[in-house]
């Protein structure tokens, strides 16, 4: 399977599986969110380990978006959240997709969420730009980006590792 096949029609397949993701996403997002662990200073979606999967399926990059949505209409955040939070996720997918190495596919999330996410954070809690702006910016850009190394290597590297080994799988991963 190309890399770079973003020109490609999209399939009723591809349709399929981006729903799948999306309902999966949305599923673990809103799980995470009964621990408090979706929004806030510490994130530990479980669902982003599911960014990973645009290195397999390019389907995977609408469908984490979509998700990514239907999680961040829950945040605390408002309109930026939903705004920006999603448009980290597509971000992140379509730099996943491109990327040509399995051990970095969990970094573009990882590097997307802990410099987006902390923004939205600090413009909504403190005065733009001022001290207090950068501080929280720096502190949820290390707490948020340890929840996304954590969710991405740990389970994603799981999801990596693991899905082009089960066997109804294979013959997507030839």
């Amino acid at each position: 399977m190309p890399k770079n096949n973003f020109s490609r029609s999209f399939s009723v397949r591809d349709m399929a599986i981006a729903g799948l993701i999306a309902a999966l996403y949305a599923v673990l997002g809103y799980f995470a969110n009964i621990f408090g662990l979706t929004f806030g200073p510490f994130q530990m979606r479980f669902s982003e380990a599911l960014c990973v999967l645009p290195f397999f399926f390019p389907a995977a990059v609408p469908g984490l978006a979509v998700g990514c949505l239907v999680v961040n209409l829950l945040s605390p955040y408002g309109a930026l959240d939903i705004i920006f939070g999603t448009l980290a996720t597509l971000l992140a997918a379509v730099w996943t997709r491109q990327t040509h190495r399995k051990w970095l596919a969990p970094l573009p999330p990882v590097i997307c969420n802990a410099l987006m996410i902390p923004a939205v954070i600090a413009l909504q809690t403190t005065v733009p730009f001022s001290t207090a702006f950068w501080s929280t910016f720096v502190w949820n850009a290390f707490t948020i980006g340890l929840g996304e190394l954590a969710a991405c290597y740990i389970l994603g590297g799981l999801l990596l590792a693991r899905l082009p080994k089960i066997t109804p799988l294979k013959r997507y991963f030839s």
